[in-house]
């Protein structure tokens, strides 16, 4: 435990804590709306265990980093006359995390867009819900995709620093910590507020784009010679929050009114 008397190890754990936190925060929308679903009284035993999953797939991808870093490999090329790209391991988690985050998000808006969740009957209802299994089966299927995402960026912040296993570990451990903390506050909030909620799905929307871009991008996608980049996460973080933001706004004159 000598890394911990030397002062880069703790900007390095408080950066990556912070960053972990920050990339974890679409993980907690998902879960909440997910989750938001279930009867009140499960609802915090489902988020709770959603962010535990998350915990053990980011550990576990940690201590797996070798085999990680090797999916960089690319496992199928081609190169056509408009198109060419290299498919890696990696590319493929994060196109397919994005096609079912979109999928999932365009899904949960058109139901409240038609009144599903509160026009129907009882009976409909209870058919429509999603089971405490089916719900906890979504929460895992993303978690691996943001746990990926999240490690990659652990893996890339400690390259080289003397024992950054354990830096990364101690990092993803205490922000995990924290968004158990203040994940049901949080989930309460944006099932409270249906224009949240929406935004929220909105949100997810955009972080499903994300990553098939991403994907793309490590894959090396180049269609007519003009390679596919990956957006900057910054831009993606500032959108959230000036859109929060202007929603707040609103919310205030709404109270005043």
């Amino acid at each position: 435990m000598e890394i911990f008397l030397q002062p880069d190890t703790w900007i390095a754990l408080l950066t990556l804590t912070f960053l972990e936190i920050i990339l974890g925060i679409d993980n907690i929308i998902f879960i909440s709306i997910t989750a938001g679903k279930l009867p009140k009284d499960k609802i915090k035993k489902a988020t709770r265990l959603g962010l535990l999953l998350a915990l053990v797939f980011r550990i576990i991808l940690l201590m797996g980093v070798s085999w990680l870093i090797s999916m960089k490999a690319p496992f199928l090329s081609f190169d056509l006359s408009w198109i060419k790209a290299g498919i890696t391991g990696q590319s493929v988690i994060l196109i397919l995390g994005g096609i079912f985050l979109l999928y999932k998000s365009t899904k949960e808006i058109h139901h409240k867009v038609e009144g599903m969740d509160e026009n129907h009957t009882s009976s409909t209802k209870s058919k429509v819900a999603a089971s405490f299994g089916m719900v906890i089966l979504q929460i895992v299927m993303i978690d691996i995709v943001f746990s990926f995402d999240s490690v990659l960026t652990a893996v890339g912040m400690t390259n080289g620093i003397p024992g950054a296993l354990i830096i990364m570990i101690t990092a993803v451990i205490v922000s995990m910590v924290i968004m158990m903390i203040f994940a049901t506050p949080v989930g309460e909030f944006v099932n409270k507020h249906p224009t949240i909620q929406m935004l929220a799905l909105s949100f997810l929307i955009l972080i499903g784009f994300m990553l098939i871009t991403e994907g793309a991008h490590l894959s090396h996608l180049e269609i007519f010679n003009k390679p596919v980049g990956a957006i900057p996460k910054g831009y993606l973080y500032f959108a959230i929050a000036f859109s929060l933001g202007v929603e707040a706004l609103n919310m205030k004159i709404r109270k005043k009114e």
